[in-house]
C-alpha cells in the first residue's frame, strides 16, 4: 500500500489496483504549488469527508480528468455531485460497502458540513477502510470523540489519519488520545500548517508523539509512504 500526500487533509491511496483520492484540495493550497500537479493525479474513487471547500475544491476537476472515477460521501454531498452527472456511491454513518478494494464504512465526525455557497452538506464524517493490505482509519475533520472507541471493535486498525492542527479540528494532545481509543500504535498527522491558524511546531509534535510510545509520521506534501501493513503468516 502507498499512500501519497497531497497537502492538507488530501491523501492518494493506492491498494491492490485501485487509487483513492481523499479530500482534494489542491489548488486552493499555496504549500501545495509546484508539488503537485492536480491534472496529473490518479482516481478510481474520490472518498469526501465532509462539504467544506478545503475538502472537496478539485473534486470536479480530479473527477473530469478520470472519468470511470466514482464519488463517495454521504447522500447528501454524493448526491450533489450525481446530479451533476459524475459516478457517484451515496452512503450514510455506520454503513459499509464492499468496493473493488475492500470494505468501507463512514464513521462519525463531529464538525460542521456545508457547501461553499452554503447548502447543506449532510453531517460530516470519516472513513474505515479494510484492504487486503491493511486497515486504516480516515478521521476527516473532526475533535476528539468517545465514538472512535467503537471502532477497534469493528476491525483491527495498522494506521490512524488524524488531524493535528486544532483550532478547527482536535490538536495533537487529542490526537494522541485518540489512538489510544482506536487501538493503534501507527499515525500519520493531516490537516496542518495550511493556514496560520492550524500552524503547528513541528518538533513539539513530533516529541509528544514519541513521548506517547507511537510511531508517528508528519508528512511532507508531495512525499510517498510505502506501508507492509499486513504480514503474510509463515508455513
Amino acid at each position: 500500500m502507498k499512500i501519497t500526500y497531497l497537502g492538507h487533509a488530501s491523501l492518494l491511496i493506492e491498494t491492490g489496483n485501485s487509487r483513492i483520492v481523499v479530500d482534494p484540495f489542491i489548488t486552493g493550497n499555496p504549500l501545495a504549488q509546484g508539488k503537485i500537479d492536480v491534472d496529473a493525479i490518479p482516481a478510481d474513487y474520490i472518498l469526501i469527508t465532509h462539504a467544506h471547500q478545503d475538502h472537496i475544491l478539485d473534486v470536479e476537476r480530479i473527477a473530469d480528468n478520470n472519468p470511470g472515477a466514482v464519488i463517495v460521501s454521504n447522500f447528501e454531498i454524493a448526491s450533489y455531485y450525481g446530479s451533476k452527472g459524475y459516478k457517484y456511491h451515496p452512503m450514510n454513518h455506520g454503513g459499509s460497502w464492499m468496493f473493488d478494494f475492500g470494505r468501507l464504512t463512514y464513521v462519525n465526525a463531529v464538525h460542521t458540513s456545508s457547501f461553499p455557497d452554503g447548502r447543506y452538506g449532510g453531517q460530516p464524517g470519516g472513513f474505515v477502510l479494510e484492504t487486503p493490505e491493511g486497515n486504516i482509519y480516515i478521521a476527516g475533520d473532526t475533535a476528539l470523540t468517545v465514538d472512535m472507541e467503537v471502532i477497534p471493535e469493528m476491525t483491527e486498525l495498522d494506521l490512524a489519519v488524524l488531524p493535528i492542527g486544532d483550532n478547527f479540528t482536535m490538536g495533537y494532545e487529542s490526537a494522541i488520545i485518540a489512538a489510544d481509543y482506536l487501538e493503534v500504535d501507527l499515525v500519520m498527522g493531516y490537516h496542518f500548517d495550511t493556514f496560520d491558524l492550524i500552524k503547528i511546531d513541528h518538533e513539539k509534535v513530533k516529541a509528544a508523539f514519541e513521548r506517547a510510545g507511537l510511531d508517528f509520521i508528519l508528512p511532507e506534501i508531495g512525499a510517498v509512504y510505502t506501508f507492509k501493513l499486513w504480514e503474510e503468516d509463515e508455513d
